[in-house]
């Protein structure tokens, strides 16, 4: 069952949320992919892009971010 975000997320414990996103079924985010031969380097810098754009507009501050090849984290700070 779902919970609502105020009982999931605590800012009197903590200001900083790490979240993660991945890809599934073998997709690649970025980097070479063996299955298919391609390279998905230019994914890093859309999602790097949009990750800046997102910190511009939301009272969400972007602590740190790592991109792997087929997810990537976040660590989070409300403002």
């Amino acid at each position: 069952m779902t919970r609502p975000r105020s009982e999931i997320v605590s800012l009197a414990d903590t200001p900083f949320h790490h979240c993660v996103s991945r890809c599934v079924r073998r997709a690649f985010l970025c980097g070479d992919d063996r299955y298919s031969g391609k390279n998905f380097d230019h994914r890093k810098s859309w999602l790097v892009n949009r990750l800046a754009l997102l910190d511009e507009v939301f009272a969400i501050d972007i602590a740190a971010y790592a991109v792997m090849s087929n997810h990537f984290h976040v660590v989070l700070h409300v403002d």
